[in-house]
């Protein structure tokens, strides 16, 4: 069996380097991003295809239990084996008996129809997601809308221990941690990032057949005797979650689309390139997005009761309630319920009295025999297929002090308050690697004009339902123009934290203010630094769909180092005419310093 499989070179074929997750060598040759031992079958199987093959037959035809599962090959690697069963046509009576009794219980209760590619919303909440997620869904035979909570899940994620402080970002970065498939109830992870964190769920059902379903589950199998290690940017849950998808169908190529980083709102973008991939798309609201329309389906009349019977349930006693038509009473009683279940859930010194006044609402809500009316949620943000794509390019020119220049730019990732807005978290801003250049004319000078490692800000609008902090991060270098130095590199670090408030002046507005503090490294300042902090603000105002404004000033004084102040103004504007293009104007201002700039940008 052996020499036939090395001679119909089966550990060259593209199926077998999935199943073992084979990635080419940079110097020639393969190694498995499989990390646990118990993996491979050969002491050489992690970088010898051809050795793990030999050694895989060769236990096919033992009794020996081998993996993290210690069960017989066969059971262990069932992917492995029906496929080199159906290559080589194994003669069953030479090899051993098993009824693989685990494997086929644990089959058997997924009961599998369809896959369905999840995938919750950016949460700013959580550096691990604050890019979004992916998972997978086991959609089960005779589901129905209301049944799918119940089906269970595919997940891939980081083993981080309890608490795990500033270790937590290098060894997330650089592979510290290790990273398991595991299978949990929908309805648990709905309750983690629907309720508790507040995302919108988008699901995605995949057009395979029950053959390619057969094989993603039998390889998901194989897997629970394996981990990796996790790389947050790299080989991070929705990478894996790819590879599942490979294997399932061997013509997808996913996994090689991402050289160094793989984001999850990419991959869904990926999954729309093959036509007929995506059967369906179905959207599942946050609580909060459900509690915001809800708020504003209210009247006016009803605007006023809501706080005072969220206080005091009896009030559903009283004219000022009764009077309300039935169906309008219906519609309170159940928003206040909505209202009281979410606060119970996120403020637990307060929790038990939440629950006391909504089991007086049900009751009072339970006396009217009329079932509740479907209410449709419209998302606030798209779904990710509709978003522009992550890595951004600009050229562009400007007029800085007198200076003519032109600028090009790469950004990595991912967004920020001024790119389009379809496809992201509204509100929320991370950049990554940025990289501007730029050719001064008159001096003939060309340099590093900008370089941002993480620029990241969350606005996050307070109301009488959701309190939560805008607060804002960036470090990187910039160029600086002061009274010593024409143009000199400087490092930075900012960071503040803050409110934001939301009206509806135009079509929607983001009004900001923030305390922060900044410190800056240059040799333009005397002692070569400046430390201090301030105060700054603005507003973020959408327009039209296509159009947008930002503007935002500040005050901020020095006392460390270089003692000096400065009053940084901004205003931009961008309009996009395609998915992924969009043109910017931008002024901005500084202590001396002053800058007009227009660039086209384009995402890739």
């Amino acid at each position: 069996m052996n020499e036939q499989a090395v001679r119909d070179k089966l550990h060259e074929q593209r199926y077998w380097h999935l199943l073992l997750h084979y990635q080419p060598s940079l110097f020639g040759g393969h190694t498995s991003e499989v990390d646990d031992p118990g993996f491979f079958l050969s002491e050489n199987g992690k970088e010898d295809p051809e050795a793990e093959l030999r050694a895989t037959i060769s236990f096919f035809f033992s009794d020996k239990l081998v993996g993290r599962s210690q069960q017989p090959a066969q059971c262990a690697f069932v992917a492995r084996y029906h496929w080199l069963k159906e290559k080589l046509k194994f003669e069953e009576a030479k090899l051993p008996s098993h009824e693989c009794e685990r494997f086929h219980h644990w089959y058997d209760e997924f009961d599998a129809e369809f896959i369905s590619m999840i995938f919750p919303s950016a949460f700013m909440g959580n550096p691990a997601s604050m890019f979004g997620h992916t998972f997978l869904r086991v959609d089960p035979k005779g589901q129905t809308e209301q049944t799918r909570i119940l089906a269970y899940t595919i997940n891939y994620a980081a083993e981080v221990p309890p608490n795990p402080g500033i270790e937590y970002a290098y060894k997330g970065v650089f592979g510290g941690y290790k990273g398991f498939f595991s299978t949990i109830p929908y309805y648990m992870k709905v309750k983690e990032y629907g309720d508790i964190e507040n995302r919108d769920i988008w699901e995605y059902r995949l057009n395979f057949s029950p053959d390619q379903i057969h094989r993603l589950l039998m390889h998901v199998w194989e897997l629970g005797n394996a981990y990796f290690d996790y790389y947050f940017f790299k080989e991070n849950c929705a990478y894996h979650i790819l590879s599942l998808l490979e294997v399932a169908d061997p013509n997808l190529h996913l996994t090689d689309q991402f050289h160094f980083a793989t984001i999850p709102g990419n991959t869904i973008r990926l999954l729309f390139r093959y036509k007929g991939l995506v059967k369906e798309s179905v959207y599942r609201p946050a609580r909060s997005t459900l509690l915001k329309r809800k708020r504003s389906d209210l009247e006016k009349q009803e605007t006023s009761l809501l706080p005072k019977l969220l206080n005091d349930p009896h009030l559903t006693e009283r004219f000022e309630f009764r009077q309300l038509p039935r169906n309008r009473q219906i519609f309170l009683l159940d928003f206040a319920s909505d209202v009281l279940r979410y606060k119970a859930a996120t403020d637990q010194d307060k929790a038990e009295d939440y629950k006391a006044k909504n089991r007086s609402i049900l009751v009072t809500r339970s006396q009217i025999k009329i079932p509740s009316p479907s209410f449709h949620v419209e998302p606030f943000s798209l779904s990710p297929d509709n978003g522009h794509n992550s890595l951004r390019v600009g050229e562009g020119f400007g007029w800085r002090n007198h200076e003519i220049f032109e600028e090009i730019s790469v950004r990595a990732a991912y967004h920020d308050l001024l790119d389009p807005d379809a496809g992201y978290t509204q509100d929320a801003q991370i950049e990554l690697l940025d990289l501007r250049l730029r050719y001064y004319h008159s001096r003939n000078q060309f340099r590093v004009e900008r370089f941002t490692f993480a620029n990241i800000l969350s606005l996050a609008p307070i109301d009488s339902l959701f309190i939560s902090p805008s607060w804002k991060f960036n470090v990187g270098m910039d160029t600086v123009k002061t009274s010593s130095c024409d143009l000199c590199s400087n490092g930075n670090i900012n960071a503040g934290i803050g409110g934001a408030q939301e009206t509806q002046i135009f079509k929607r507005e983001v009004f900001f203010l923030l305390g922060e503090i900044d410190a800056n490294v240059s040799g333009a300042y005397k002692e070569n630094h400046r430390v201090g902090g301030g105060i700054s603000g603005g507003v973020m105002a959408t327009i039209t769909p296509r159009w947008k404004w930002l503007i935002s000033a500040g005050y901020l004084y020095y006392p460390l180092g270089d003692r000096s102040h400065d009053i940084p103004v901004s205003v931009g504007q961008r309009w996009t005419f395609a998915k992924n293009f969009a043109v910017r104007a931008t002024f901005t201002h500084h202590d001396q310093d002053n800058e007009i700039f227009g660039v086209f940008h384009g995402y890739f």
